[in-house]
């Protein structure tokens, strides 16, 4: 009845080939990324070479999608192509390193696009400028036409690491509720998109409300919460085939804020019986379910710690919602929180180094970031709602939901650097919510 989301899971790409040249690893060019301001790194990308009749139009997107994941990361500016001197007609040519320099471009990405028989290969180097000397070895990836936005995402992922240091995060995707119809009469349905939200395609319809989905560690399941059977139950949905289940749990009960644990075979999510909620875990093959909270007060919104140790979760034991963490089998949990305000959905860095989370305090929505014992707290954003926090797969950016004010307000999703800059909308189709940032393909 849906349509399977082909282009993402079925147009693969192929393989990173063999190097084309072996230079020199590394150079001087390097951003060194901390908590400061960052001055921009000027870099150029002008349009790949069309190495085939009709690659033109490729070769250009390929570019342009390229040029847009750097800049869009505000680490890197790109020098306009009015600007460029020489023209890059060869992927072979020697670089006019001159020609660079004096328009300031620090580092220089080139590339070629082939195509022939239903088969796309985008090949590409990355350029110190000023050194004038390779960073890395070029590469080339392969896959089929409709696949040509994930190649572009590939190679952006591979400049950013070479002149960070760090894993990129453009190959990747983000699960999430796209939203319709007014405020008051407001229609849910799962979406998954492209980190920067092109590609959408729906997993579900609106004749239920849908929330919180989360992607598994692989990228291949979605648990979510849906009020199908008339109250709140986990399902779990194969994003391939574009199948869901309820999943096994206790019958007339309430259950919601589902997460897997990182070993994708262990479901932490909140369970109310009468006036309490409590957190429990389940193993998805079995079914079997175990209580991993106590406690008189509202348990849920559950995290694991990447290596699977840990929870973080809100509860409100303390008299307000507060931020705790405990081991991954239950028993004492300590607090972790202690501002102003009011602590809410928690997330583990993938890194395993802070805590995301949503703070309300003086009539303000918030997303901070802290560190796992809860010092160095730091308020990344601030509006009449933002809510919802999900961590890019490097661990360097947060997606959130944000929604404005008054009788026709909607809910949009934004990004954040942890240290507080470039925040800025990703554009979807629809209203957005409840985002989930899946792994790197």
């Amino acid at each position: 009845m849906r349509q399977i989301v082909a282009s993402l899971l079925t147009v693969l790409v192929l393989a990173v080939c063999a190097p084309l040249a072996v230079l020199a690893q590394s150079g001087p060019l390097r951003i060194e990324i901390t908590e400061g301001v960052v001055e921009p790194l000027p870099y150029a990308v002008p349009d790949f070479v069309a190495e085939s009749a009709g690659a033109q139009q490729l070769a250009q997107q390929i570019a342009r999608v390229v040029a847009e994941d750097l800049t869009g990361t505000g680490l890197f500016r790109e020098v306009p192509r009015e600007a460029h001197i020489s023209q890059i007609t060869s992927f072979g040519s020697p670089v006019q390193f001159a020609d660079w320099k004096a328009i300031n471009a620090q580092a220089l990405v080139t590339g070629a696009v082939s195509e022939s028989g239903g088969r796309v290969v985008v090949k590409f180097r990355v350029w110190d400028v000023f050194a004038g000397a390779e960073l890395g070895q070029g590469m080339q990836f392969a896959g089929t036409p409709d696949g040509w936005r994930r190649m572009a995402h590939k190679v952006a992922d591979q400049v950013y690491s070479r002149i960070t240091g760090e894993s990129g995060y453009f190959d990747s995707r983000v699960v999430y509720v796209s939203e319709s119809g007014p405020k008051d009469q407001r229609l849910k349905r799962l979406a998954v998109m492209d980190y920067d939200g092109a590609n959408v395609q729906f997993l579900t319809g609106s004749s239920a409300l849908v929330l919180a989905p989360r992607f598994s560690e692989n990228g291949e399941r979605v648990l979510y919460t849906s009020y199908e059977t008339g109250m709140p139950r986990v399902h779990i949905l194969e994003v391939g085939m574009v199948q869901s289940r309820i999943l096994q749990g206790q019958d007339g009960v309430m259950s919601f804020a589902p997460r897997f644990a990182p070993n994708g075979q262990t479901v932490v999510y909140s369970l109310t019986q009468g006036s309490n909620t409590d957190i429990w875990a389940m193993d998805i093959g079995s079914g079997g379910t175990r209580q991993l909270t106590s406690a008189p007060s509202i348990e849920t919104a559950p995290s694991y710690s990447p290596d699977g140790s840990q929870i973080v979760f809100e509860s409100d034991r303390s008299g307000t919602q507060q931020l705790y963490v405990m081991a991954a089998s239950g028993g004492e949990a300590r607090r972790i929180s202690f501002g102003q305000g009011r602590y809410s959905t928690p997330v583990w860095s993938p890194r395993g180094d802070m805590i995301a989370f949503t703070k309300q305090n003086a009539g303000r929505f918030h997303i901070g970031v802290m560190r796992t014992d809860g010092s160095e707290e730091r308020l990344l954003t601030a509006s009449f709602l933002d809510e919802g926090p999900t961590w890019s797969p490097n661990g360097r950016v947060i997606m959130f939901a944000r929604e404005t004010q008054g009788a026709q307000g909607a809910s949009s999703l934004y990004t954040v650097d942890i240290s507080g800059r470039n925040l800025k909308r990703v554009r979807t189709p629809e209203g957005a919510s409840d985002p989930s940032w899946g792994p790197l393909q």
